[in-house]
């Protein structure tokens, strides 16, 4: 895999991708070349068989993502046309997120705000030290997200907390993240890691097409009843039943032993 920057790092270890945002400088801020190397990554670890769960985390002790990359505004984000042909590039990160079959997760030390938060709720579960902090400043910087964010932020936190959040571009702390539901769990920064290591071989541990069965299904129930497919729902069922995964995670029960899944 051949990555255009230096600030997107990339490392499988057994079972788990990590994806590191590597600009602790700017407080991981995310560039364009970042969003590029983004969907690299995603698309890499996608396709590899053996990375059964992704976790995304910030270098550094400051932040996860501090947002989009400010500094980049002026030249790149000047206007509507600009901002059009900054999105065009960024679109196949959100893509390789969006369509991502594997579940992923987000590990959280300090700043999540603005992009990094909205990178954050693309993740299925967002696990966070206590040092985290979470906004979306929008309405401060006079611009808008769009429908994609708003509405992963509404489905996580219901229409009030969303507009209470976007109306006053504040901050809150992990302990008001998590009790809105912004955020799945929040631990002591020691144990961050070890919390989501942990979390992330639980999966692995258990047979890919039923995780990646139930990931798709929750996704299709999120669309509403117009936009579900039922016919991939019962596909999705079906190769669960006649999976060899199935027979061995039986075998396995009356053995009494842990069971071994090939994601077969």
């Amino acid at each position: 895999m051949q990555l255009k920057t230096d600030k997107m790092l990339a490392e499988k270890s057994g079972a788990i991708g990590w994806m590191t945002f590597n600009n602790p400088a700017r407080r991981n801020a995310v560039s364009l070349e970042m969003w590029e190397a983004i969907g690299t990554i995603l698309e890499d670890f996608a396709r590899d068989e053996a990375i059964r769960v992704i976790v995304m985390r910030g270098a550094g002790d400051k932040a996860f993502a501090a947002g989009a990359d400010i500094s980049q505004f002026e030249e790149r984000r000047a206007n509507a046309e600009a901002a059009a042909a900054y999105a065009a590039v960024s679109t196949a990160g959100w893509k390789a997120m969006r369509t991502l079959e594997k579940p992923l997760v987000a590990m959280i030390r300090g700043y999540c705000i603005g992009g990094g938060l909205a990178i954050a709720m693309g993740a299925d579960i967002r696990i966070a030290a206590e040092d985290g902090q979470f906004g979306i400043p929008a309405a401060k910087l006079g611009i808008a997200y769009g429908h994609d964010g708003v509405k992963n932020l509404v489905d996580l936190v219901g229409p009030a907390v969303a507009k209470s959040i976007l109306f006053t571009g504040r901050f809150m702390k992990a302990a008001e993240a998590l009790r809105v539901g912004l955020i799945n769990e929040v631990v002591p920064v020691d144990a961050l890691e070890q919390t989501v290591r942990d979390f992330a071989e639980t999966i692995t541990a258990n047979a890919p097409l039923s995780v990646r069965a139930s990931k798709l299904t929750i996704n299709h129930i999120l669309r509403g009843e117009a936009a579900r497919d039922p016919g991939l729902l019962e596909k999705l069922t079906k190769e669960c039943f006649n999976s060899a995964d199935y027979a061995e995670g039986r075998r396995a029960f009356m053995e009494k032993r842990k069971p071994v899944f090939a994601g077969r």
